[in-house]
């Protein structure tokens, strides 16, 4: 059996840090992630996903990243029973993360910034000095590429 879930979203609102009798540390979290595609409006739409962080990396989440911010996330989906105020049974799916990430460059926005592994400078472009203009041609697109 395999479960694991990537994602790369934006936080929907502040993680919020929380502490349980055991003594752990726990936030929960939203992030929206973008669909690959867009809707029959036209609109790109968004999924909205409940992401669980425990002990040190609840911490570090709390402590750099705030709405707004890209953030990655690796981990595994788990689902949960409960019962809701009314009484009604309930079953809630979020990702357990395993790993969180910073995403995007630092100037992407956001508080994660001067946290932001550094990131060496591209390597210079390769020169082909093979092939004329005359064995390519140009592909024509409407930019809603599926990728």
């Amino acid at each position: 059996m395999f479960n694991k879930a990537i994602l790369i979203g934006r936080l929907v609102a502040d993680p919020e840090l929380r502490q349980i009798p055991s003594g752990a540390y726990v936030t929960t979290f939203r992030i929206a992630v973008d669909r690959r595609f867009k809707g029959q409006d036209g609109e790109r739409k968004a999924d909205f996903i409940d992401i669980v962080s425990w002990r040190q990396q609840a911490e570090f989440v709390c402590k750099y990243f705030h709405k707004g911010d890209a953030i990655g996330i690796d981990g595994s989906i788990q689902t949960r029973n409960y019962e809701d105020r009314n009484g009604n049974k309930r079953t809630a799916f979020e990702v357990v993360a395993d790993n969180v990430f910073f995403v995007g460059g630092k100037n992407s926005g956001g508080s994660a910034q001067a946290a932001a592994p550094a990131v060496s400078a591209p390597a210079a472009p390769v020169s082909y000095s093979s092939g004329a203009d005359s064995d390519f041609e140009e592909v024509e697109t409407d930019n809603d590429l599926p990728f």
